[in-house]
């Protein structure tokens, strides 16, 4: 039971919030018909500018509603919190195109977030081109030296054409950073769902985090990035970075690798705990250089792959990584693969290269066509070797050919193997399954029959979307949604159990 002083700070509370809401305020603002003059506080009496928003002093319950059909060539910046219950929220407003911020390489960002909590920002079409390539955001929610910024909503935006840099990782589309040299400083309660995100360079969606360290473990929590679509991404599509129990689910994201110069996945995290990816579609990774549909990197505990489809991707479906310990990186250690579907994939299905060690990789399905020869599982070298490996009661149906080997060498992104796993030590293959045309089996294949295999017809005409015409989205994701639930069942023979994210407990601090 709460005491009576609990009971009097909630009351209190309560009626702050009560106060906030009932003292909220709408305010309009169009680009065709506004005046920054008028109040703003109806449709008939428009604010004109953005500027006018970023520097009206707005407050928790406020709502800023943006005419449809408007276009501003200027960013729109926003510095006020809301609270919690009472956030201030960023809104479409009225029938016709959805409202444009069109930045055109004169600010950085379209959107910003800066140093504020409690904000929602939804219904924009945003774009951010300019003559050369430079940092850009579509959106940027950044927070610095602040502590904790909680109650952040990124949701049913069209953001295209971001001309950011590939040079760097953070930039592109979606960015959400934390960082402070005097304040350890995350996000908590930051949800980014919804959105579409095309033709951005380099990232799609993006986390950054300088509090990553063993002895400087700041991780953002309750992050949720569901529900996106990205297409055409110079480089990497969706990468979360310091964070404990983030929530990756149900994006698609295609043709990652587009356009940025080295290494590239379209799905995968980094300096992260407890994270969990499921019911993901990743396909046409451009790049050798990785270009895997997912990948789990370095300074990482506990990643989870569950229920993913990873399909045409240059570099394979998964890549567990991690270089040598060291004082920034604790390695990677207790990654899980399960139940996920791989198909056409190419290059090398699953890779383990570096310091990874607690792998365990089961019950998927992987297909590989008649004219894919590939590296089904390889061991590489990054500052030493992987440890500690379990493959089992997976299903490898193979038209074409499918080898297992470790390193030898290097030809440009591809990797010369030989047999056995080499230096690597400890992978295990117990109780998988294997079809079709192998090269140097692991042990528990060397016993088995062997028969030939062709794949059998099955729907996979999995449901894709225009991003040119954004109108019709709900339904495409929907629909994607019931023919990804459809295609595992089939697959894998068993019902799909989707799971909920998990954090790090007090006892299993970062070591």
């Amino acid at each position: 039971m709460l005491s009576t002083a609990a009971k009097i700070v909630s009351l209190a509370l309560l009626a702050a919030a009560s106060i906030s809401a009932a003292s909220a305020e709408t305010y309009y603002v169009s680009s065709l018909t506004g005046d920054d003059g008028f109040d703003g506080r109806a449709p008939d009496r428009p604010w004109r500018t953005l500027g006018k928003v970023g520097h009206f002093p707005l407050k928790p319950g406020d709502q800023v509603l943006l005419l449809a059909g408007s276009v501003w060539r200027e960013a729109l910046t926003l510095t006020r919190s809301g609270r919690k219950g009472t956030p201030i929220t960023i809104a479409a407003t009225g029938s016709g195109a959805r409202p444009r911020i069109d930045a055109g390489g004169l600010s950085p960002h379209a959107v910003a977030i800066v140093d504020a909590g409690h904000v929602s920002v939804s219904g924009l079409e945003l774009t951010n081109d300019g003559p050369t390539p430079a940092q850009r955001f579509g959106l940027l929610v950044s927070a610095q030296d602040r502590g904790v910024t909680r109650g952040i909503r990124i949701s049913d935006l069209y953001i295209h054409d971001v001309r950011g840099t590939n040079d760097r990782k953070d930039n592109g589309g979606i960015v959400f950073r934390a960082t402070g040299q005097r304040v350890p400083t995350r996000f908590e309660d930051l949800v980014i769902e919804r959105n579409i995100v095309w033709r951005t360079d380099r990232s799609g969606i993006a986390g950054i985090s300088d509090r990553v360290t063993a002895q400087d473990w700041f991780p953002s929590t309750q992050v949720v990035i569901r529900d996106n679509f990205l297409e055409d991404i110079g480089g990497d599509g969706i990468v979360p970075r310091g964070t404990d129990g983030a929530l990756i689910e149900h994006n698609i994201v295609r043709q990652a690798g587009s356009r940025a110069p080295g290494y590239t996945a379209a799905i995968w995290q980094w300096s992260t705990d407890d994270s969990l990816i499921q019911l993901n579609e990743a396909a046409f990774t451009r790049t050798r250089y990785d270009g895997q549909g997912f990948d789990s990197d370095f300074n990482s505990r506990r990643t989870t792959f569950l229920y993913n489809y990873s399909h045409d991707n240059a570099g394979g479906f998964l890549l567990v990584c991690s270089p040598r310990h060291g004082p920034d990186n604790l390695g990677n250690r207790g990654t899980r693969a399960r139940f996920n579907v791989s198909r056409n994939d190419g290059t090398r299905i699953f890779q383990l290269a570096g310091n990874v060690s607690g792998v365990r990789i089961d019950h998927n399905v992987i297909h590989v066509p008649e004219a894919q020869d590939v590296q089904m599982v390889v061991a590489t070298q990054w500052d030493g070797w992987a440890r500690d490996v379990r493959f089992r009661r997976n299903v490898f149906k193979v038209a074409g050919h499918a080898r297992y080997g470790s390193e030898t060498g290097r030809s440009g992104p591809d990797y010369l193997i030989q047999a056995g796993f080499g230096p690597a030590r400890s992978i295990r293959f117990k109780r998988n399954s294997y079809a079709g045309r192998h090269v140097d089996l692991p042990e528990d294949g060397a016993g088995q029959t062997i028969l030939p295999y062709l794949e059998q017809p099955a729907d996979w005409d999995i449901p894709v979307f225009d991003p040119a015409r954004p109108d019709g989205f709900a339904d495409y994701l929907a629909r994607h949604r019931a023919w990804m639930l459809a295609m595992l069942q089939r697959e894998l023979g068993r019902p799909v159990e989707l799971q909920r994210p998990r954090r790090t407990s007090l006892f299993d601090g970062r070591r």
